[in-house]
């Protein structure tokens, strides 16, 4: 049988189609597309795919057994080291991890590792109601108690490195809490991500996944006002792992950003993702409609944030980034949808100020040219303004999306413990913080990175969290 050298392509919503919808964009695979795509696995022994990936996946196994057409045992396979498939499947950059070592890439296209993962995790949900076992490592371990004696362990934030954390943790037997801020839990999965993106349905099946693994989730709790850290070792559990990510916007700091109309995209997208602020009034939050939109950033939120605007029926959405489009940070699919869905790309571009009528709503943004000069810490090439080419864009709508950094909240109200320049905690490779038995990972260790690499620092922090309660 002759080895396919190209991928076979998810099928997806036209452009002129989606736009005018909150539907996820790509469709997925059917079983005979997955079959298909997992017959070009060429099976490697040295398997640098797993090492590619953030929490390990045995990739080549799943992908066997979906050739193989079993699918639950592909989703076990999966689940050995990751619970939360069905949104990794979607969000996770493959293209700059496992698939970008693909031994397959060298004679044509890599395997579609993602769409892969996805298929197993939608087709287990599509045909079956049980779940499926979740073995850590492929095999049921377990704390010196179980059931109500269970050594209590809590969990502040309920996004990728919390979530992950604690279903790791549940599986090895202890009883495990996630306490999160929000009404809803998922953290940056829901309202962070829009819906065309990560339904928020398929957040909630991954998050009863764990509820059935015995993992409590305590919404409407702010660990930092409603109980410190110190309260949740006075209410009995024996270690705390924080995962609240990077969710405090940045600005540039130009003048005009207290207009009306001006939005960071945390709260653009907090409003439409968690709130349902594009169905108001059905919903209570509403959020401003722009006829003319500007989204300031070049990253992954730039792209999610411009195109909500789109579908929130802008009639213009101006993406304006400083540096070229081979710099930007975006994955370069939802880079390409977005040109699909007719984002206008202001490159080399930066605003300068924001201008506001007499009743305080913005206007107009006065942007300026850039030139790329050497590179700069990041290894990306520097980008300087250009003297004297200032010009200004008519939009009644910005939403800045320029990066984020920890919310401080945790960290005022727990002075012993000791946190970087830029307000994330001090932890080493396992997690440990300078506070015996309280760990943390993900963003909140990082600054804003991906949604893998925050989960494979929650399993890190698991089995040293596991470790460190068994020298108790």
């Amino acid at each position: 049988m002759k080895l396919e050298k190209k991928v076979v392509p998810m099928p997806e919503q036209p452009a002129q189609d989606r736009i005018k919808n909150f539907n996820e964009v790509p469709l997925g695979y059917t079983e005979e597309e997955a079959v298909r795509e997992a017959s070009r696995c060429l099976q490697c022994v040295k398997k640098p795919c797993v090492s590619g990936c953030p929490v390990m996946i045995n990739i080549p196994g799943f992908i066997k057994a979906i050739k193989e057409k079993d699918f639950e045992k592909a989703l076990r396979i999966i689940r050995e080291t990751n619970c939360l498939p069905a949104i990794t499947g979607r969000v996770c950059p493959q293209e700059d991890q496992c698939q970008k070592v693909c031994v397959m890439a060298r004679a044509g296209d890599p395997i579609s590792i993602g769409a892969l993962e996805r298929f197993a995790a939608d087709w287990h949900r599509l045909h079956t109601t049980l779940p499926t076992p979740s073995p850590v490592n492929g095999e049921k371990k377990s704390s010196p108690l179980k059931g109500e004696g269970a050594i209590k362990v809590a969990v502040v934030g309920s996004g990728p490195a919390g979530l992950t954390c604690a279903a790791d943790l549940a599986g090895m037997g202890y009883a495990v809490t996630i306490f999160e801020g929000f009404h809803e839990a998922g953290g940056v999965l829901i309202y962070g991500i829009p819906e065309f993106r990560l339904p928020k349905a398929i957040v909630s099946g991954e998050i009863d996944y764990l509820k059935s693994l015995g993992v409590n989730i305590a919404t409407n709790v702010l660990i930092g006002r409603a109980l410190t850290i110190s309260d949740l070792f006075h209410e009995g559990y024996k270690a705390v792992f924080i995962g609240t990510g990077a969710g405090l916007p940045q600005f540039m700091g130009i003048p005009g950003e207290n207009l009306n109309g001006v939005y960071s995209a945390n709260e653009f997208l907090t409003r439409v993702n968690l709130m349902k602020a594009h169905k108001f009034p059905e919903y209570d939050t509403p959020v401003k409609i722009g006829k003319k939109v500007a989204v300031i950033g070049g990253g992954n939120v730039a792209m999610d944030a411009a195109r909500t605007a789109k579908r929130l029926a802008a009639e213009h959405v101006y993406l304006i980034y400083r540096r070229t489009e081979h710099e930007m940070p975006a994955r370069i699919e939802e880079l390409v949808r977005a040109k699909e869905e007719g984002i206008e790309f202001q490159l080399l571009t930066a605003p300068v100020r924001y201008i506001g009528d007499e009743k305080g709503f913005l206007r107009q943004a006065e942007c300026i040219r850039m030139e790329l000069g050497e590179p700069d810490s990041s290894g990306r090439r520097r980008p300087m303004p250009v003297k004297g080419s200032e010009f200004k864009i008519e939009v009644d709508q910005a939403v800045v999306a320029i990066g984020s950094t920890p919310n401080p909240i945790i960290q005022r109200t727990t002075p012993e413990l000791k946190v970087k320049k830029w307000g994330t905690i001090e932890a080493d490779e396992n997690g440990a913080t300078s506070i015996p038995g309280v760990f943390a990972g993900g963003d909140i260790v990082t600054g804003a990175a991906t949604v893998i690499t925050a989960m494979g620092a929650g399993r890190k922090a698991a089995a040293a969290i596991d470790k460190y309660l068994k020298m108790l």
